[in-house]
């Protein structure tokens, strides 16, 4: 176990603001700092850092912690490794006798595995003639092939495993990191990669954090990507982000697949990247947020590509990007266009990238007959609905203007029915809201602390007790000594109850940063809620003496199921509405 001496020095020389202002912009408010969640989308500020404290909390999602919770869940990290990445920018040597070894694979030993995987695939490309052929037939020259570090996983069943045996690695630590599996017949471990070109999926720290595979034939599937490990979320990563990071300050191109961004780069549009196996996810949107102001979506032409392009439209314009679509006619995908028209002719594709609106409008004319009058009134009321998922005023005035042009019809009719379809779903949105607000405020959709809903009355004097004591250590001191009349027992809910004796186990020394290995990143944002809601009040021990009072009153009575609360609760809502 690192000790608690080593962790308060990690956070002493970890200011939060400092660490979190690489991540944030911070803006002054008071005592405290605020600025957009990195955690979620969003346009006004609803993330706090207070540095008396050294804790955050955002009030739009959730998410809270101290410096330690926050490095966890910004870049996906256990937190070991958190506390050796904070070690790492502090400068401070953490001393290898002083980890726990016994506790299951850590990223570090995936990180070492995954390094050297990447320089036996490497090596066997260079000496396989049929692989080289495969790559050269691709387009894969000398010189991208050694940019990307791309190699190749021979057809044997066990090649990487006995190499890696070799090194000291094990079956299990193989399996952990998604480079071998286990037989159920044989109980034995074969490679997870054969006979397909390998791609590195490399972070902005220079590490080899996964593989991306592509079969050299016409076998399924054709890819094959590393699941989530220790060292790899695939939803909070992106391909080429390691090279694109310097390109991008503009904008950025979005492709689906590995070979169209090698290509793009090979063509020297070095600010391509990919997503890794799955469609667009909040995170990776929120992560292009972070490196660039625009996103030229490059996706397939077929069926397949545009859906997802459209649905990539939505996070994108959620994470605040501005976001265009190419138009590409003639080839499938950006390596063939490329390969077929030449790179300028990609660049002019670039530039003439057109809004979201431009390119369903363009569809939407093809598929209807707009000669006819059901065509135009088909083609209207589908314009209309695109045009009502346009959260601008001013665009929405542009889109209809055109959409009424093309179509022959009177622009204020168009203006309406967007109009409609806009407030129609502003009253289920709003139904909706209100019937979540209900819900969360009394507790039913409350994974952290299911417990809560049984009994409000204990779970707010719970909630004060546990605040107070986070907040003012000398209250953990006066339970542990008997002066304040608490136990474990006397809480009603299981979450409490943990956070309770966590609480008083680490009295002596305690720092909320001490939980982070106990409790998960959404607990731990409770457990700051509970602290920060303390922020500013008086405290006595007349109060917290009160509370425990509260506390015990409370528990002593009867507490419905959870299922009997909330058919009730929603009942009363239906009924009412």
């Amino acid at each position: 176990m690192i000790s608690k001496q080593q962790i308060d020095e990690i956070k002493y020389r970890n200011d939060i603001e400092d660490v979190i202002s690489q991540y944030v912009t911070l803006k002054r408010a008071g005592s405290n700092t605020n600025g957009l969640c990195p955690f979620h989308s969003e346009k006004t500020p609803s993330f706090t850092v207070y540095k008396s404290s050294q804790s955050f909390y955002c009030f739009g999602c959730g998410a809270g912690g101290d410096v330690i919770t926050f490095i966890m869940k910004a870049e996906n990290l256990d937190y070991r490794d958190a506390l050796e990445f904070l070690a790492k920018r502090a400068g401070i040597t953490l001393l290898e006798n002083e980890r726990d070894k016994e506790e299951g694979v850590r990223r570090t030993r995936v990180l070492e595995m995954n390094r050297e995987a990447a320089k036996f695939f490497h090596e066997n490309l260079k000496n396989n003639p049929d692989a080289l052929k495969y790559a050269a037939s691709r387009g894969l020259d000398g010189a991208t092939v050694k940019h990307f570090g791309i190699g190749y996983a021979p057809e044997s069943f066990g090649a990487l495993t006995d190499h890696m045996h070799k090194l000291g690695y094990t079956d299990e630590e193989l399996k952990t990191a998604f480079l071998a599996g286990i037989s159920q017949k044989t109980g034995r471990a074969y490679d997870y990669f054969r006979k397909r070109l390998m791609f590195p999926i490399i972070n902005t720290s220079g590490e080899v954090i996964a593989f991306g595979g592509r079969i050299t034939d016409n076998t399924k599937p054709k890819y094959i990507n590393t699941s989530d490990t220790p060292a790899f979320k695939k939803s909070k990563n992106l391909f080429a982000l390691n090279f694109a990071r310097s390109y991008c300050a503009q904008e950025m191109i979005l492709c689906e697949g590995y070979m169209d961004v090698v290509a793009l780069h090979a063509a020297g549009f070095q600010n391509a990247v990919a997503t890794l196996g799955t469609a667009l996810t909040s995170e990776q949107a929120r992560l292009l947020k972070k490196y660039t102001k625009r996103v030229i979506i490059s996706y397939d032409s077929d069926e397949a590509g545009q859906a997802a392009a459209d649905r990539a439209f939505t996070l994108l314009g959620e994470a605040g990007l501005e976001t265009r679509i190419l138009r590409m006619e003639g080839a499938k995908d950006p390596d063939e266009y490329i390969k077929k028209f030449g790179k300028e002719a990609f660049r002019k594709l670039i530039e003439g990238g057109v809004t979201r609106f431009d390119y369903k409008f363009d569809v939407i004319i093809k598929e209807n007959d707009i000669a006819t009058t059901e065509g135009r009134i088909k083609a209207a009321s589908l314009a209309a609905l695109e045009i009502s998922k346009t959260p601008s005023n001013v665009e929405r005035e542009i889109y209809i203007n055109k959409a009424a042009d093309k179509l022959k019809i009177s622009a204020d009719s168009l203006k309406r029915d967007v109009n409609k379809i806009i407030s129609s779903r502003s009253r289920k949105n709003q139904k909706e809201q209100t019937q979540k607000i209900i819900l969360d405020t009394q507790g039913y959709a409350d994974r952290v602390n299911p417990d809560r809903i049984k009994n409000l009355k204990a779970n707010s004097a719970e909630e004060m007790i546990l605040g107070i004591m986070l907040r003012f250590h000398e209250y953990i001191t006066g339970v542990n000594s008997g002066k304040f009349n608490l136990s474990a027992d006397d809480f009603v809910s299981e979450f409490s109850k943990r956070v309770f004796v966590a609480i008083t186990e680490g009295a002596e020394d305690f720092d909320i940063g001490m939980l982070n290995e106990k409790f998960t990143e959404a607990e731990m944002a409770r457990i700051v809620k509970m602290q920060i809601a303390r922020e500013g009040l008086t405290v006595s021990d007349k109060i917290f003496a009160d509370s425990i009072d509260t506390l015990k009153d409370a528990g002593k009575k009867e507490t419905l199921s959870i299922a009997d609360i909330i058919n009730k609760k929603r009942n009363q809502f239906n009924n009412k509405s």
